[in-house]
């Protein structure tokens, strides 16, 4: 006895083929975003110490060319009568005292937040990189305080992502979406989600280098000049 043939509907195929490329999509993404964090993981363990350094000359940088401006403006002002205020030191005698657990939780700390806040992270959105060096400019001054709970707070706060944005109320629907419309939506979810992940920076450094240990050396180079600069401008 021959059994009738069953003949797929076309939103079967439809949904078939969706399942198919998302399935995909997610496996690219993966990819990408597994790519991605590795190596800055690897950056941040090769380049860290650099980075932290090379942002606290910078902040302690501008500290100095503005207290040099306040001290040229007010010596116009005073005249013969100027009084050179004390200069700005780089020292961490004004920590707190602390114990030896609880000074190494506070470095930890500090460089957690720090590598998580550097402007360069965000050298490819000029939105956010003013708002990161306002941050490591906080960051800085709240380390050099000595204040483990000031400390605290601000790694959480900058560990904890995005701020989240108030959801909108969402309409109830009338009739509940098809199969078929909720796999188109996720597919387009999915795109763009992965678009975005091509687009970081990171990205695009490991796919356009043939090495992208060649980047990391180059890196390494430009932050060891950089910090040997700042230091001579910073000297005391």
């Amino acid at each position: 006895m021959n059994l009738p043939l069953v003949h797929e509907s076309s939103d079967d195929a439809q949904i078939r083929l969706l399942q198919q490329e998302i399935q995909s999509l997610k496996a690219v993404l993966d990819e990408v975003e597994g790519k991605t964090v590795s190596f800055e993981a690897m950056l941040r363990q090769r380049l860290g110490e650099l980075l932290i350094e090379e942002q606290e000359l910078t902040v302690l940088y501008k500290q100095q060319k503005l207290a040099k401006k306040e001290k040229r403006l007010a010596q116009k002002r005073k005249g013969k009568n100027y009084a050179a205020p004390q200069g700005l030191v780089r020292s961490e005698n004004s920590k707190k005292e602390m114990l030896p657990v609880q000074h190494q939780e506070y470095k930890r700390l500090y460089r957690e937040a720090m590598l998580q806040v550097h402007p360069d992270k965000y050298a490819m959105r000029e939105d956010a990189t003013d708002v990161a060096t306002e941050l490591t400019t906080q960051l800085i001054a709240i380390y050099q305080s000595g204040d483990l709970k000031e400390l605290q707070a601000f790694h959480a706060f900058v560990m904890g992502g995005e701020v989240p944005v108030a959801a909108e109320r969402v309409p109830v629907l009338k009739q509940p979406l098809s199969t078929l419309t909720l796999l188109q939506r996720e597919k387009t979810r999915l795109e763009e989600q992965l678009d975005s992940a091509k687009a970081q920076h990171l990205y695009q450094i490991w796919i356009s280098y043939t090495d992208p240990m060649a980047f990391v050396e180059e890196l390494e180079a430009y932050y060891r000049d950089r910090i040997t600069k700042l230091r001579r401008r910073t000297r005391s």
